[in-house]
């Protein structure tokens, strides 16, 4: 483990390349009709299902970082376990796989939101596995992963034109307790430490710059989902009387839902 902490590049890259290969190996698994016969929702669903992956492994990879050490909740500056550098090694290499995955599948554009998350958090997790400070703060950032996996779940179902099916139904539910009480909830007690112990962190500027322009896109975002899960009437009478509703294309609908 000691050589991984002496060359953390190499590391994120072989993670980044592993992720390649789990983004090869899911494209031999069976995937909806309505998926397959529209080439936007093909790539994002097989670029969702590299996602889960990640949340799934990450997300139960922090929870128990913190549980087995709990000084990782209350040292984000300094403290930091073999395993825990491990995680934010693997989480970087999937970000750069992801962003890399964007670029070169010609979805920038239509993906822009997603690029600016994936810069801010490698920028942040290689701060981290590079001076190896900040390590327990990355792994309570990767709390949100729990969120990400009935949030893909979510876009997933989407993409299958799933949404009046009772797993839609049950993992909106889910999805909006998990938002609240790993996302909302690591956001916000990152920026407090940062808040509260500013005088004397590492570069507190960049990593508070950071938090607040997260921070603004996940407000942003749970506003949309709740709008879209749980007041669509409202979202459909005010595009009515404002003359906008009509139809949208896929990637449209995908961002702002």
């Amino acid at each position: 483990m000691e050589a991984l902490q002496n060359h953390p590049g190499p590391t994120v890259l072989v993670c980044a390349l592993l992720f390649r290969a789990v983004h090869r190996l899911l494209q031999k698994l069976p995937v909806p009709k309505v998926v397959r016969a529209d080439s936007f929702r093909g790539w994002r669903w097989r670029n969702l299902s590299v996602s889960l992956v990640h949340s799934t492994l990450t997300g139960t990879w922090a929870l128990g970082c913190a549980l087995i050490w709990p000084e990782t909740f209350h040292n984000l500056h300094s403290y930091f376990t073999s395993a825990s550098y491990l995680l934010v090694c693997v989480s970087t290499g999937y970000f750069v796989q992801d962003a890399g995955d964007i670029i070169l599948s010609g979805h920038a554009w239509g993906s822009w939101e997603f690029l600016i998350h994936h810069v801010l958090v490698v920028g942040c997790f290689t701060y981290a596995i590079f001076t190896k400070i900040y390590v327990s703060g990355a792994v309570i950032a990767l709390f949100v992963e729990v969120n990400s996996v009935t949030l893909h779940t979510r876009l997933m179902l989407k993409l299958a034109d799933a949404q009046s099916t009772p797993a839609y139904q049950i993992n909106k539910l889910l999805n909006l307790f998990t938002y609240v009480f790993f996302r909302l909830s690591a956001q916000a007690y990152l920026s407090w430490y940062i808040v509260y112990n500013y005088a004397w962190l590492d570069h507190a500027g960049f990593f508070l710059t950071c938090m607040v322009m997260m921070n603004g896109m996940i407000l942003i975002y749970f506003y949309r989902l709740l709008r879209a899960d749980f007041f669509p009437r409202a979202k459909r009478t005010a595009a009515a009387l404002n003359g906008t509703h009509k139809p949208a294309a896929v990637p449209e609908r995908f961002l702002n839902d």
